[in-house]
């Protein structure tokens, strides 16, 4: 039954899923990624919040409800 709006899995031809893969695979391995997931592990994980890596370099945590709500705008008419 597909009666939920979400779709967790993207239904893909095996060739297009062949190359989704390889793409965000190399998206996960260049140099800025690996900074990000360096720097992410050095400062820790928090349960009640997020990591942004700004444009400067700076990190700012910000709240998951803050986060997930799209600060206050809600996620309907995010885009």
């Amino acid at each position: 039954m597909n009666s939920s709006p979400i779709r967790l899995k993207q239904k893909l031809s095996p060739e297009a899923s062949a190359a989704k893969k390889r793409r965000d695979i190399a998206m996960a391995k260049t140099p800025a990624r690996k900074a990000k997931k360096a720097q992410n592990q050095r400062l820790g994980q928090r349960s009640n919040s997020d990591i942004h890596h700004m444009s400067d370099g700076s990190v700012k945590r910000v709240s998951v409800k803050n986060n997930r709500g799209n600060f206050g705008r809600g996620t309907k008419n995010e885009g």
